[in-house]
């Protein structure tokens, strides 16, 4: 694959200015918009090295047929071209974030007569007032009956309005006192507008005014010995109260911010955002994205506070503040631009806007918080998109048609390798069975080679031991379940290496299945052509044709097959890549945690755990007469005799063994043939 020869601008021929540059195809289309400041340096990148793009970015070069730029002044000029050529075109190759869900929001219609209060989802409309998002509407609407106690504002349909005026009777809430009932007329167009902008303010965080003002009457009703208006006002107070306590006190009063946290992987990133308007949060909302290029954490949050505050004005009402961009915005991960991202959104509001990674205080633990709702949100999507059942056979069937398997890949099994420095080094096999994760199939492997070479030799020649190793013991289960199906079922032949076959002395029953016996359709292994083909190569030594192999590089995402010189490229937004990271993440993890355990195991441990003969009690005592592993090496046999419980020939066996002799090569043997025992369990 080459860039296209006529897309390549003339030498010189590109600004060195800031600017914003669009990708057309050949219908003229525009498939990608981008800033830079540099237009000349950025631009050239593209077409410099094609072969070290991103696979994604390759493919958008190869699809254009055009290029153009517009030179503007500033970074934040093109910060806010660029926003606005993605919002009219709509290009194909850009980052587009979606709302995890339609979250319900409080809205006040003052567009209207009679303004209403009611629940609304969806586009937000011109002249509405809007408070949250929240995350159910139930939540709203406990909030609006305690508030119309205090602020009696219309709530009712249009249709019941209308019904309301022709009879000349309010409906229920008028009666009760939580309406003014403007529709027959017992308040007039101008006090129910008060008493709504009152009702907004008061969402808006000015709620001190409103108590104060009741205390006041409270107090005055006492006075006068009107204790029953007392009553009713204290009761007035402490539903106001109430509507305050569902919304948790977090910073000071004076804090208006939007603390906003992303959570990614090499597929899909989420944002959650905490609204935080007078030190309470407000509102809470979610996105998700599916990355379509290899965009670091900060090249996204950039380009969501883009989209998220782009649309906005700064005389909007909407958050439940007077204007859409708080004072201060709080992030996880810095923008790759703060200065430019930071003068954009102060541009917008209209006042500074304070855009920063908070490093400590109750802002940072506030973060810690959000950062932990969007790991979660993340985690919730994948898991919903594993769990749909035609989801999982769309990936399948994509796996089947790019790796050109004649079936679907219905068992799958993930190969990785996890070491550190070349010590302790461990292997782990998952395996995924029609698209889920079949853990009571798990094994794990400790690799007893030692590669030579560089940590790339190693880790492919510990590919090739677990692979073989794995179908080795496949191969001599189905030798030996087949021998015992054809002696009637008979117990009489156990497992070489120690794990006998469970079933009925000469009965019908079936054998159980041994830890190796079931073949996959596909292995995937973590890595790229060198660790496939070593596995390959596994297979092809144990004779074994009808397994599919292929690699899963992490980098950027690519399949790498055994016999290829170049990777596939699957959809990156594609179910099929997706579930094969999800098995190579799984494989990961797998290893990692047992990596983890002989490491522990080892720092904790000692040279004196490797010898036979020598129990917790008299290494106990060994330690406890000299003091530590080092002074023992340097001690003689007779001293070491000397301690209570170690006789002279297990004196001359620990001595050798520190020392470097041929008892400790002696222990070592055995070590290694007691851990072939242990083969068939997977934990190796």
């Amino acid at each position: 694959m080459a860039a296209t020869p006529h897309l390549r601008p003339a030498p010189g021929s590109i600004p060195t200015e800031p600017g914003v540059y669009r990708f057309r195809d050949a219908s003229g289309r525009v498939i990608y918009v981008g800033k830079a400041k540099n237009l000349r340096s950025r631009l050239s990148s593209y077409f410099r090295d094609f072969a070290g793009l991103h696979p994604r970015t390759q493919q958008m070069v190869s699809t254009a047929a055009d290029v153009d730029w517009t030179i503007v002044g500033t970074e934040v000029e093109a910060l806010q071209l660029e926003y606005s050529w993605i919002k009219q075109y709509d290009p194909r190759f850009n980052v587009k974030y979606r709302d995890d869900k339609s979250y319900p929001y409080l809205a006040v219609t003052l567009n209207e007569e009679f303004p209403r209060v009611q629940v609304m989802r969806g586009a937000k409309r011109r002249g509405v007032r809007y408070f949250g998002p929240y995350s159910h509407a139930w939540a709203i609407r406990e909030t609006v009956d305690l508030l119309l106690r205090v602020f009696p504002v219309r709530t009712c349909s249009p249709g019941v309005f209308r019904g309301a005026r022709n009879s000349g009777r309010p409906c229920l809430l008028g009666y009760i006192g939580k309406c003014v009932a403007p529709c027959v007329g017992r308040a007039s167009p101008e006090e129910h507008r008060e008493l709504a902008e009152d009702f907004c303010s008061f969402l808006a965080g000015d709620t001190g005014r409103f108590i104060r003002q009741l205390e006041a009457r409270m107090t005055e009703a006492a006075r006068e010995m009107e204790y029953e208006r007392a009553a009713r006002i204290r009761d007035d107070i402490e539903a106001l109260r109430a509507a305050l306590e569902k919304q948790a006190v977090v910073l000071p009063d004076s804090t208006d911010c939007d603390v906003i946290a992303m959570s990614d992987d090499p597929l899909e990133a989420a944002v959650q955002i905490f609204h935080v308007r007078g030190g309470r949060i407000r509102g809470q909302r979610g996105y998700v994205v599916d990355k379509v290029t290899d965009a670091s954490p900060g090249e996204l949050m950039q380009n969501f506070l883009r989209q998220l505050y782009g649309s906005l004005d700064g005389s909007e009402e909407t958050e439940g503040t007077g204007t859409s961009i708080p004072r201060e915005v709080l992030v996880s991960h810095e923008p790759d631009d703060p200065d430019a991202v930071a003068s954009w959104l102060a541009e917008h509001r209209g006042a500074v806007v304070d855009l920063r990674v908070p490093q400590r205080g109750d802002k940072k633990s506030l973060m810690e918080t959000v950062d932990k709702n969007a790991r979660e949100a993340l985690a919730r999507h994948k898991t919903h998109r594993a769990g749909d059942l035609s989801t999982r056979g769309r990936a399948l069937n994509e796996i089947q048609e790019a790796l050109d398997l004649p079936e679907a890949p219905l068992r799958i099994e993930c190969f990785d390798i996890s070491n550190l420095q070349g010590e302790h080094v461990v292997a782990s096999m998952v395996v995924f069975e029609d698209g889920l994760a079949r853990k009571s199939e798990y094994r794990r492997f400790s690799v007893r080679g030692s590669g030579a070479g560089g940590a790339e030799q190693h880790d492919v020649a510990a590919m090739y031991e677990v692979v073989r190793r794995r179908f080795r013991r496949y191969l001599e289960e189905s030798a030996r379940a087949g021998e015992v199906a054809r002696m009637g079922g008979t117990d009489d032949h156990a497992d070489t290496d120690g794990h006998g076959l469970t079933g009925g002395s000469g009965t019908s029953e079936e054998p159980a299945p041994g830890k190796f016996a079931y073949p996959p359709n596909l292995v995937v292994v973590d890595g790229a052509r060198p660790q496939a083909e070593a596995a390959r190569r596994a297979l092809d030594e144990l004779g074994i044709e009808d397994v599919a192999v292929c690699g899963l590089a992490k980098r950027l995402e690519e399949v790498w097959l055994p016999d290829d010189e170049d990777p596939v490229i699957l959809p990156r937004a594609g179910e099929g890549l997706y579930l094969l990271q999800r098995v190579r993440d799984e494989a990961h993890r797998f290893a990692i945690q047992y990596h983890r355990q002989k490491r522990a195991k080892a720092l904790t441990g000692s040279s004196l755990d490797e010898l036979p003969g020598l129990g917790p009690a008299r290494r106990t005592a060994l330690i406890k007469e000299f003091g530590s592993v080092r002074r023992l090496a340097s001690a003689s046999t007779e001293e070491i005799a000397a301690v209570p419980g170690i006789g002279p020939k297990l004196a001359e066996s620990v001595h050798a063994h520190l020392s470097g002799g041929p008892g400790r090569r002696d222990a070592e043997g055995d070590g290694a043939t007691a851990r072939q025992g242990t083969d068939g369990g997977g934990d190796t």
